[in-house]
């Protein structure tokens, strides 16, 4: 099967590999000359953990192509995907559908007919056949399908959410989509993964619907974390009482500085507003979208309160400035608000990232960077642990505490045991873990 997938970001340049390991030909097409040069030699323009081996081994197969030329790759592709980003309008929280919209006219000036064109980003419920009816409209006598096919990949596991699915749904209304899908995903389906196949507008909002759940569910958990403080109790513990009733689950009830990303704020905002635009409340994403907003205001105020009620002329140092850890990506990553305000505030900050500083330079000129945790630390009033990387989680403590000039911990991502902080002398909060040791 040969797909053309146009977009060699997160979503496309991921689905592009998947395919190819699948035995499909796959080009992937992009806008950007930098990124494709990069990709053609071998280099790749995101970190995600197994990206980069794969990449060299489906090119070296052969299955495996970058270009700039969406012409010629639509031209002869079965399926058609379009994997561009769709942000959220400034103003109105909208999904910015403008580069679908142009994705869908250059497809339909080329595509051959009898192709499926399958939109792989995330866009509202109507996205659809309005894609539909935008390559209707250049290209009247084009024989083709429409499809949604919507992705729930995580950032850092990606590769094993691809091709381990909880699901693939598949949004396809002709017999000729849904069976190119099904043959697409056959490799899968051996694995016992579960087909999900629906019409287009229920494709759509299944999307939506998961992400903006995932949220409230962190928007919930961080609310009930500050319960936790006020009355005493431990979130940790709530959590995994939680977490063990199977109506529940465990996953996404860790509580920290707020959601991040390049999908849960976004799209939160989009079905809020699609929701709104279809006259139906949506009082309860509205309320996550607001939480998650307040959350890193909270986390300045509990990183003031430990450093004494204010943080002037002290230096802090932050470990970790990505939304997550096992990705570099700092789209809506809490740190952009966080250290940035304490900066405001009269702080000196230094900060230490295995994979995001890149990145985040540009977006954080108020930051120095340091090359180690221990050298970001190096004469620091205070610590901010911001991502949960690995490599934080079995940091040496007494080592950490012997460079410091003050040692206090706002262990934002609760890696470490408060009693152990307490033993080597470390003043500690963390979230919902009770009240700050004075």
């Amino acid at each position: 099967m040969q797909i053309a997938m146009i977009g060699a970001g997160y979503v496309g340049l991921v689905s592009s590999v998947c395919f190819a390991e699948f035995g499909a030909d796959v080009i992937c097409v992009d806008k950007d000359a930098s990124k494709v040069e990069a990709l053609q030699a071998g280099r790749v323009p995101i970190y995600e953990p197994g990206l980069s081996g794969m990449i060299a081994a489906n090119t070296a197969a052969g299955r495996l192509k970058f270009t700039m030329d969406l012409a010629a790759a639509v031209s002869t592709a079965d399926a058609i995907f379009i994997a561009v980003g769709t942000p959220s309008r400034r103003g109105d929280g909208h999904a910015d559908l403008t580069y679908v919209f142009e994705a869908a006219k250059e497809i339909a000036a080329a595509a051959r007919p009898g192709a499926v064109i399958v939109t792989k980003s995330t866009v509202p419920v109507g996205s659809g056949r309005q894609v539909a009816a935008a390559i209707r409209a250049e290209r009247p006598g084009l024989d083709f399908d429409v499809a949604s096919n919507p992705e729930f990949l995580r950032e850092g596991s990606a590769i094993g959410d691809f091709m381990r699915p909880d699901r693939v749904v598949i949004g396809a209304e002709s017999p000729r989509a849904a069976n190119l899908l099904r043959a697409l995903y056959r490799p899968l389906q051996l694995n016992d993964a579960q087909l999900v196949v629906v019409d287009l507008e229920t494709a759509e909002l299944i999307k939506y619907a998961a992400n903006a759940f995932l949220a409230t569910k962190i928007a919930f958990i961080n609310e009930m974390a500050d319960v936790a403080e006020a009355v005493g109790a431990d979130i940790e513990g709530v959590a995994r009482g939680m977490g063990l009733d199977q109506r529940i689950g465990a996953r996404f009830l860790q509580p920290g500085p707020g959601y991040g990303g390049s999908c849960f704020p976004k799209d939160t905002k989009a079905l809020a507003m699609t929701a709104r635009d279809a006259g139906v409340p949506s009082q309860i994403v509205d309320a996550a979208v607001a939480a998650n907003a307040d959350r890193r205001k909270r986390m300045v105020e509990k990183v003031e309160a430990l450093c004494g009620g204010g943080v002037s002329g002290q230096r802090i140092a932050a470990l970790g400035v990505t939304f997550k850890a096992e990705t570099d990506d700092m789209r809506d990553a809490p740190a952009l608000e966080i250290l940035p305000a304490l900066a405001a505030a009269g702080a000196d900050i230094c900060a230490y990232d295995p994979q995001g500083m890149n990145e985040a330079a540009p977006l954080l000129p108020e930051v120095t960077w340091a090359a180690t945790a221990y050298d970001a630390a190096a004469g620091a009033d205070c610590i901010i642990v911001l991502t949960e990387w690995n490599e934080f989680r079995a940091i040496n403590l007494a080592r950490l505490g012997k460079v410091m000039r003050t040692r206090r911990i706002a262990d934002l991502r609760n890696l470490y045991d408060p009693t152990e902080a307490l033993s080597h002398g470390f003043a500690y909060t963390g979230v919902g873990r009770g009240k700050a040791p004075s």
